[in-house]
């Protein structure tokens, strides 16, 4: 009896432990940037993108070593669905996100062009070694890039209530874990009560994995926005979804090539790049609509991105 309710239990706790060690996340890593005086948006980029996507880093190098590389393909494209139309959507209805100009021109342009990359490997079916090889070593110069690129425009850090560095380095490191944890927690309740419910596993990877291992986004992107931390907010969604083409799903072809099924590349693909060029041209709408002056994603927008995400499972099934 206690077996049947397992699942479900763990889902419950995993669902607890990422909205708390989200909140402590946040704020790890919000005053790790005002103490070393580094741009918001450069740590939602980077060190917090890579944090929440180590969920997909993990579940993908696993499955590929146990001969389940659709799984791993899976978790990628589903993982920048799921941020764009669930993430972004529902942090949208929540609290309206101003976005810079330079997101808009910079970040949003490299994030697309990685998925465009990305297609182009993907039109055949088929993942190689050189193949993968490519996306993990454009992750390098990309970060050198967000690196010395944001000391043209560093953003003025927002008045936020700071507390001791070596006490938000503890908060940052000790969310960062427990974020990984319970989202390892809930994917696995969610995993084995998908099996009872005779899901397949390829479902599985488009859709609880890869929605599992989003959460740790969800959460640390609403957290952020309530928080006014709007950069880290925008910045994660965007990095992580750099993060999931480059590594989530390069690392599992150098492992092992990989041959996929054709609606990967033309129903699951499709669907990423859709929701993600809706995404620019809502944000490129806001921003010429606003005379080139600070534009935001509100809650309309959040809306259509949800509703996007919703059409795709309606799609998928």
């Amino acid at each position: 009896m206690l077996q049947d309710f397992l699942p479900w239990l763990t889902i419950a706790i995993g669902f607890v432990g990422l909205i708390w060690s989200a909140d402590r996340f946040v704020e790890g890593s919000a005053t790790v940037a005002t103490h070393l005086g580094v741009s918001k948006l450069v740590i939602g980029l980077t060190v917090v993108a890579f944090g929440t996507s180590a969920p997909e880093i993990i579940v993908s190098i696993s499955s590929s070593l146990k001969d389940s590389g659709e799984l791993a393909v899976g978790n990628a494209i589903g993982s920048n669905l799921a941020n764009v139309g669930m993430v972004l959507g529902i942090t949208a209805l929540i609290v309206p996100l101003p976005i810079k100009a330079h997101i808009l021109k910079e970040e949003a342009v490299i994030m697309f062009a990685v998925m465009l990359i990305a297609g182009w490997m993907l039109w055949d079916a088929q993942l190689q070694f050189w193949e993968g090889l490519v996306l993990v070593s454009l992750m390098a110069p990309i970060l050198i890039w967000i690196k010395h690129s944001k000391k043209e425009h560093p953003e003025e850090l927002e008045d936020i209530p700071t507390v001791n560095l070596r006490l938000g380095v503890i908060w940052f490191l000790l969310g960062l874990v427990l974020l990984i944890a319970s989202a390892e927690i809930l994917v696995w309740g969610a995993k084995e009560a998908a099996f009872a419910l005779g899901v397949s596993p390829l479902i599985v990877g488009l859709t609880i994995v890869a929605i599992g291992t989003s959460l740790p986004e969800l959460a640390a992107s609403i957290a952020s926005a309530l928080k006014k931390h709007h950069d880290i907010a925008i910045g994660n969604v965007i990095g992580s979804n750099i993060f999931n083409i480059l590594l989530v799903m390069g690392i599992p072809s150098i492992i092992q090539p990989l041959n996929l099924e054709a609606e990967v590349f033309s129903r699951d693909y499709a669907g990423m790049l859709i929701i993600s060029a809706v995404l620019i041209s809502m944000m490129l709408f806001s921003y010429l609509k606003s005379n080139n002056k600070q534009s935001q994603l509100g809650r309309l927008a959040g809306a259509v991105l949800l509703l996007l995400y919703v059409t795709y499972y309606i799609v998928l099934f």
